[in-house]
């Protein structure tokens, strides 16, 4: 059975399932929960019916110039993080998975809608494609971190040309076979960022605090220029924010909480500049983004999503990955960088609408894929 195929002004009914990790709102999902929230608000703008399926207790900011979009709270055990693994480690179910749960509610709810989109990085879903009516988009979060989701992965570009997507070239490199995604990179409401043209003497950093994240190594920037350090983010491990803390007494460090993104562009766009220091590839970066829409220069190792993102020179400086003493000599360098040049390259590329322009014709494209005369010279 294949879904009617629609023509290119037809509203789409679209049911984007969540993370399975943590409920929305919370942080812990991380760029996963911004990249939800607004390809739903951006697709229920354009006339799209959205439902999202997320885990018990999830929550999305409200819009002042979009309707709530429902959420379909699931409860069950939430899943483990794909980046606290190891990359052979077996595929595991917590009992009562919240994972299984979302995805036993979208079988049942197949039928209403036209195309099912994945946020999960995990197996499961992966694996269920077969089984499903409708057409499942993979919208890929992060690099290759498991061998089975490897293998998965290959199956459904394999079985389902088209129906994986990637954030970065970067990301999808990290794959073994890199040819089954189409990328669409990222966008934001820009109009929720301000731009300051006056910044601070602060340096931000943004995001989980969690070693793969490399917090340490804006940290001992921090302590090296004696130039005050802000931390934003949630804290899933605060023995980690300890550690660090007890290895850099001397560092001008504040932590400054998880906060909503009105507050955080506010207090973001005050800083010099926003330091990123990842340990893995980062398969975008939308904090670059955050930053940029606010005027504010990035400094960031050269090493996935964010070396796409950051213009060497123009929008801040990319140095070689775990190099303290490069952070170092970037920060000198603020002054070459051109605040209102950040947010026109925002401005430019990473908009709300236009991510929901390529992310929109993704959907088209799987369903003329699934049409019947397609169907029929594919099998014919």
């Amino acid at each position: 059975m294949t879904s009617q195929i629609l023509s290119d002004c037809s509203a789409l009914r679209l049911l984007f399932l969540s993370t399975p990790v943590a409920p929305l709102g919370t942080g812990l999902g991380g760029g996963v929960e911004l990249t939800l929230y607004n390809l739903a608000i951006e697709m229920t703008q354009r006339g799209h019916r959205v439902q999202i399926v997320a885990p018990e207790g999830s929550q999305l900011p409200q819009s002042a110039d979009a309707a709530p979009v429902a959420i379909a709270q699931i409860p069950g055990k939430l899943q483990t993080s794909a980046q606290t693994q190891h990359y052979t480690d077996p595929i595991t179910l917590p009992p009562e998975s919240v994972l299984g749960n979302m995805w036993d509610y979208a079988r049942q709810a197949q039928h209403d809608v036209d195309v099912l989109v994945n946020f999960a990085y995990d197996w499961l879903p992966l694996y269920l494609t077969p089984f499903f009516q409708r057409p499942v988009a993979h919208l890929i979060s992060m690099g290759s971190l498991s061998a089975a989701m490897d293998a998965a992965i290959q199956q459904v570009a394999r079985m389902f040309p088209g129906t994986l997507a990637a954030h970065s070239h970067a990301q999808v490199d990290t794959f073994p076979d890199a040819g089954g995604f189409r990328v669409l990179g990222n966008g934001l409401d820009l109009s929720r960022y301000e731009f300051c043209a006056e910044p601070e003497n602060r340096l931000g950093w943004v995001g989980r605090l969690a070693p793969e994240k490399g917090l340490e190594d804006a940290i001992a920037l921090a302590a090296q220029t004696q130039i005050p350090l802000s931390v934003w983010g949630a804290m899933p491990d605060p023995a980690y924010w300890q550690q660090i803390q007890q290895r850099y007494p001397d560092a001008p460090v504040e932590y400054r909480g998880f906060l909503s993104t009105e507050e955080l562009q506010q207090d973001l766009g005050r800083c010099r500049a926003l330091v990123m220091t990842p340990k893995w590839v980062e398969a975008f970066g939308n904090v670059a983004v955050e930053a940029l829409a606010c005027g504010v220069p990035v400094i960031a190792y050269r090493r996935g999503g964010p070396s796409e993102i950051v213009t060497d020179g123009e929008t801040g400086w990319l140095v070689e990955p775990d190099q303290v003493a490069e952070l170092v000599a970037a920060v000198d360098k603020l002054g070459q960088i051109d605040r209102a040049a950040c947010r026109r390259r925002a401005e430019a590329h990473y908009s709300k609408q236009a991510m929901g322009d390529r992310t929109e014709q993704w959907f088209r494209d799987l369903l003329q894929k699934r049409s019947p005369s397609a169907i029929a010279q594919t099998f014919g």
